[in-house]
């Protein structure tokens, strides 16, 4: 029998000298939480840190600051932070639909999401995200992107009392709120750069300065131009200090500098305010872009992956119930990794967006093929992942970038990837003959000739074109694409993200162009207000956003009632030798659900055998909760059809 006493948390003399206000079962807790994520917060940081001057402090510091977040934590945070230590994997349940809007479009002001609730509920959601809502600059904020300060609310929303407040009444009606941190940049205005543009070395230190251009055209030398139309270059000169500052999206967002460890106890800092606040979730903004590194295009360099895990396990010590979200947009080789892979298995992200699922249903559904959504699908993505899952989203508050990747066209015989590319931003922007879809072009590089769209989900999927021409056959079509897209979401595995108006099938908004901070950014045709007169009428209503509605409520419904759907369970990608159809397995527990999904406007059959092969072993629809649709051997799928076969 082993007799050797249990190791004990080791404290510095720092610790030991301070005597925050906690309980001792509470101080007790820290000690255990410090010491179970100790070596996935040290060794990351070790290996990103270890070098520099401030390193032999910096444990210490983190270790009390850490401390002093979870001393002034509120109780019943706490205690949630005890329920989920005990279920980890809440987030990736059958049982989670996430929901995201900009409050100044969803409700006006923060306090008044609580007169909402209905809709929420009504939905199904219960994963909330507010659309960037922390102070930013003034003017032009790249939708909030540029970052003023990081620890109030945007004063035209509301107050951090008023996120308190709405935080813990969501919290009581069982719903999560997700908060977005800008981790690449700062705005030009924040405390920290203006104390860099009066000379303080030590916030010079927080960015990329630099007193010549030299070493700035070596790194733009094989660096990507973000938005090359109206923020060409990534660097600025300001006369004003004489400096040029790294400026990868915009010239007032400052690139922050995370070699600099100060930098990363600063964000630590701020996530652990955030989370005592009520956040349940942040979603960590242009990841990929954090470490710089010459010679490379500064994008998914291995440190950006210490770097996750060391914030996942030191928010893990002092607000456990607290995860991340990433946002890297990047091509299918570069994605996986964001959920922890290697030594990161399991310690980075807990959600990361499924862009390729994303660009694949676009792509699929303008050429009615889904040879190469079946490739991607089937050669990028495990089926599981540990303790982590997919955001899955059709559309969201940004452009689609046509992330169709040479090394996947070479796999797909006469396949162009340049000249899918090409199609694609026409099909979207309308340009493209026969095309049902209206959108814009965003940010068009000339060099390169690759260009991005704009477009709310119905207007992309031809409800607009339709509802225009007065075509019952191209409203039922154009219905039936939006609400394939929401089933498929639904059942791939992960957690759903549906954003706001969607849900009703809110159109492009053209009137951006009449707002002056808007004008440049045709982004902001998908992201129109809440038309809240067409949800009063939806119940009484027979219009195609009352079909949408209906259509979308059912679909939820019936993914919280299928125990398969759960992030836990394996995704795996089905070949049905169709290539009008996508398909994958669900194997849960007790049951594998086959989905099918039919992406033209032809119906479609497959036999029965080929799906008892695949897993079927009862003909039963389980998102209509019905009987397939089945004769002569064979199973039918209608136009844009959508099934979940038990």
């Amino acid at each position: 029998m082993n007799t050797k006493p249990a190791k004990q948390p080791v404290q510095s003399k720092a610790l030991s000298n301070i005597e925050p206000t906690m309980s001792p079962l509470d101080r007790r807790m820290f000690d255990l939480r410090w010491q179970r994520s100790l070596d996935d917060l040290m060794d990351p940081l070790t290996r990103i840190y270890g070098q520099h001057p401030r390193f032999a402090a910096m444990k210490a510091d983190l270790q009390m600051m850490l401390l002093g977040h979870w001393a002034a934590r509120p109780a019943d945070l706490k205690d949630l932070d005890l329920q989920r230590d005990f279920n980890p994997d809440w987030f990736q349940s059958e049982q989670m639909v996430g929901y995201v809007f900009y409050i100044d479009r969803f409700s006006g002001k923060l306090i008044k999401v609580l007169d909402h609730l209905d809709h929420l509920k009504a939905v199904g959601a219960n994963y909330i995200h507010f659309m960037p809502c922390l102070e930013p600059r003034p003017g032009d904020s790249d939708g909030g992107y540029s970052v003023k300060n990081y620890r109030e609310i945007n004063p035209v929303l509301g107050t951090m009392a008023d996120l308190e407040t709405v935080t813990k009444a969501l919290r009581a009606e069982g719903m999560s709120v997700c908060i977005d941190l800008v981790l690449n940049h700062t705005a030009k205005e924040h405390e920290w750069a203006e104390k860099a543009k009066k000379g303080d070395k030590k916030y010079q230190a927080y960015y990329w300065m630099f007193d010549k251009d030299t070493v700035p055209k070596q790194y733009e030398e094989t660096l990507v131009e973000i938005f090359p139309a109206h923020a060409p270059g990534s660097f600025t000169y300001y006369p004003s200090f004489k400096k040029w500052v790294w400026t990868t999206f915009n010239e007032h967002q400052w690139d922050l500098n995370w070699s600099n460890p100060d930098v990363f106890l600063e964000i630590v800092d701020i996530m652990l305010n955030l989370a005592n606040k009520g956040a349940d979730v942040l979603r960590l903004d242009a990841v990929a872009f954090m470490w710089k590194r010459m010679g490379t295009n500064c994008q998914n360099q291995p440190e950006v992956h210490d770097l996750l895990q060391a914030l996942r396990a030191a928010t893990r010590i002092a607000a456990p119930a607290l995860i991340h979200k990433a946002e890297a947009i990047v091509s299918p080789r570069d994605l996986v990794p964001y959920l922890g892979v290697g030594r990161h298995t399991g310690r980075e992200a807990n959600i990361a967006y499924h862009n390729n699922l994303m660009v694949q249903y676009w792509s699929s559904l303008a050429s009615r093929d889904t040879t190469m959504m079946n490739h991607v699908m089937a050669s990028h993505f495990p089926h599981v992942i540990r303790n982590a899952c997919w955001g899955t989203y059709i559309r969201c508050h940004d452009d689609i970038g046509w992330a169709i990747t040479d090394e996947d066209a070479a796999a797909i015989p006469h396949f162009s990837a340049p000249g899918h590319r090409k199609f694609l931003a026409d099909f979207y922007s309308g340009r493209f003959a026969g095309s049902f879809a209206r959108g814009g072009i965003f940010q068009e590089n000339a060099l390169t000739g690759d260009r991005r769209n704009s477009g709310s989900f119905a207007s992309l999927a031809g409800l607009e074109e339709a509802l225009d021409t007065g075509d019952p056959k191209s409203i039922t079509l154009a219905v039936d694409r939006i609400l394939m897209g929401h089933a498929l979401i639904a059942s791939f595995g992960g957690v759903p993200l549906l954003y706001m108006g969607d849900e009703i099938g809110l159109l492009n908004d053209y009137g951006f162009v009449d707002e002056p901070s808007h004008a440049h950014d045709n982004r902001w045709m998908h992201r129109p207000r809440m038309d809240w007169a067409v949800v009063k009428s939806l119940e009484k209503s027979t219009t195609p956003q009352a079909w949408i509605f209906q259509g979308v409520k059912h679909i939820i419904a019936r993914r919280k009632a299928v125990p398969a759907f759960s992030a836990k369970h394996p995704t795996r990608i089905l070949h049905t030798g169709n290539s009008r159809l996508f398909g994958f397995a669900r194997d849960g527990d007790a049951e594998t659900v086959v989905c099918l999904f039919n992406f033209s406007e032809i119906p479609q059959a497959i036999s029965e055998n080929q799906l008892r092969a695949m897993g079927v072993t009862q003909f039963h629809d389980r998102l209509a909760d019905a009987a397939a649709d089945s004769n002569g051997g064979s199973v039918h799928i209608l136009p844009y059809g959508r099934l979940w076969l038990a």
